[in-house]
């Protein structure tokens, strides 16, 4: 009889593209009140059961939509979307899915952008809030 071995330990997966998504949040919430109440995440990734991924699929979600939504009409643009990635060296390449919504979204009047980590995301925010706030002629 062969002696007690003990499962090998892994290491649990960090999560950096979310603690980074995380730490942008709770910077615009201390600097950028407004902008913090309207941003959101669209909680597309993550692994799930298969039948919660199917029901979810049925009710409209769909891969390659970016995390991060600003609902800020600004330089003509009707809002930014955000592709967060990780800073390097931990980023994640863009999937083919999230390169053709971010083409989709720019083609009906959004800005969507990919930005790697917390610090890009911030400067691509406040370049997007410099610009003049978009007018709809009613």
């Amino acid at each position: 009889m062969k002696p007690f071995a003990p499962k090998p330990i892994r290491a649990k997966r960090i999560d950096r593209e979310g603690l980074e998504q995380a730490a942008l949040i709770t910077e615009l919430r201390i600097r950028m009140p407004l902008v913090a109440e309207l941003i959101y995440h669209v909680p597309n990734g993550g692994h799930r059961l298969k039948k919660v991924a199917a029901d979810l699929k049925d009710q409209g979600v769909a891969a390659g939509v970016p995390d991060l939504v600003l609902i800020m009409a600004r330089g003509g643009y009707f809002g930014l979307y955000i592709e967060f990635k990780a800073t390097p060296p931990n980023a994640a390449t863009v999937s083919d899915s999230q390169h053709k919504w971010i083409r989709k979204l720019n083609e009906q009047g959004y800005l969507a952008v990919v930005c790697r980590g917390h610090f890009d995301a911030m400067e691509q925010i406040r370049a997007y809030l410099r610009l003049a706030p978009t007018v709809v002629a009613a």
